[in-house]
């Protein structure tokens, strides 16, 4: 089969109706729509699953999937609201609906107030609202680098992951606003002394991910860390002690942080422009500014977590791509600094976690950032807060 000799995550038609059909359930359309014969399209690396109106039998869309990862094609799918106005033979509200999506007024305020919820990011980035989020800040967890971070098979495996967890977050991100991600090259270290170790390129990969899931680059930020912070890697010992040309290895002190827009055809001043709250607007002038791609900020540590950054490289990126008063997603939250930077600055956080027991100190911390006002956080998958201990 073509699907087995490229190595496609959808391998046959069964595999492509039960995507498809996941996909109408969370549209509240599977029991109105049936599906025709899935076809891959190999040209594209695409399945393309027929849509069929249950009661007629008549063609009125169809699902498209991408053959590598699974993942729908929201942009290259009928939309639901279409499919909705075609089963009910509305061909005025398709009109309507095409029109609300392209037009050019400014967007609506997010609704939604700050939120903890435990669980993968994949799947509860598929329970927000769509353009719901202003910006995106993160950094990913690790691939192998460390051992608490062995979770993966292969890099591959990670790979996909993450493309996933961006593909979703499109879909909840604000139109033309940014993500950012903060990432850096790992080190696989060697098995044994007669084995090499390994540097992977993380960044690199991370950029073709972005690009192919929507996203525009615009900047590389770099992240520098005082002399000597790289040492706790080993990296650059053998060179200092033996001085062996090919043996150069330089100390890392310093990590990548990423900036890509969620694509539009309107400008960054279109955001400006049109935002609903001028006074927030005005209020989030900035001051005292960065002026170059290099930013030195100490590195942070913190017992209760391996790999944490500062909270001062969390303040920087919600200062520069956010307003107050806005939603700050971090789909892999750690012990939640993203959320302590946004109450700090007055934003909203919605902070990610999948390990408990990091969602156990972020449920403790925002009692710290918020007081009592943490009482109001909504709390998905895991027990709401109890605000009765707070010292303000």
């Amino acid at each position: 089969m073509v699907s087995e000799l490229r190595k496609y995550a959808v391998l046959n038609v069964d595999a492509a109706r039960q995507i498809a059909h996941v996909w109408l359930e969370r549209a509240r359309l599977h029991n109105a729509i049936v599906f025709g014969l899935p076809e891959v399209d190999d040209r594209y690396h695409v399945w393309r699953v027929p849509l069929v109106n249950k009661a007629t039998q008549e063609r009125i869309g169809e699902v498209v999937i991408d053959a590598y990862s699974s993942l729908i094609l929201e942009d290259k799918s009928t939309a639901p609201e279409v499919l909705e106005a075609r089963l009910l033979g509305r061909d005025e509200d398709i009109r309507k609906s095409l029109t609300a999506r392209t037009s050019p007024n400014g967007y609506i305020l997010s609704s939604l107030r700050n939120c903890i919820a435990q669980g993968d990011a994949e799947e509860i980035l598929q329970e927000l609202p769509a353009e719901s989020v202003d910006l995106i800040f993160t950094s990913p967890p690790y691939y192998n680098a460390r051992p608490e971070y062995v979770d993966y098979i292969g890099y591959e495996e990670y790979l996909l992951k993450i493309r996933k967890v961006l593909h979703h977050a499109h879909r909840v991100l604000a139109e033309g606003r940014f993500f950012v991600m903060n990432v850096s090259p790992v080190l696989i270290r060697r098995a044994s002394r007669s084995q090499a170790s390994k540097r992977i390129a993380v960044p690199f990969d991370m950029h073709r991910l972005f690009i192919e899931e929507g996203y525009d680059f615009i900047d590389d930020i770099i992240w520098e860390k005082p002399e000597g912070a790289g040492w706790a890697t080993g990296r650059g010992r053998r060179f200092a002690a033996d001085r062996n040309p090919l043996q150069y290895k330089p100390v890392p002190v310093t990590e990548y942080i990423l900036v890509y827009r969620k694509h539009t055809d309107k400008l960054i001043d279109w955001n400006i422009r049109t935002h609903p709250d001028k006074q927030a607007v005005a209020e989030s002038k900035i001051d005292d500014y960065e002026r170059t791609n290099i930013w030195r900020i100490k590195p942070a540590h913190d017992p209760r977590h391996p790999a944490i950054f500062p909270v001062e490289l969390a303040e920087k990126v919600i200062r520069y791509y956010s307003f107050k008063g806005e939603v700050v997603l971090d789909p892999f939250a750690g012990i939640g600094t993203v959320g302590k930077a946004a109450a700090i600055l007055e934003r909203r956080f919605v902070l990610i976690e999948q390990n408990p027991k990091y969602v156990a100190i972020i449920r403790d911390e925002a009692k710290r950032w918020l007081g009592h006002d943490a009482r109001h956080i909504l709390t998905l998958h895991c027990a709401p807060i109890e605000t009765d201990d707070v010292l303000l």
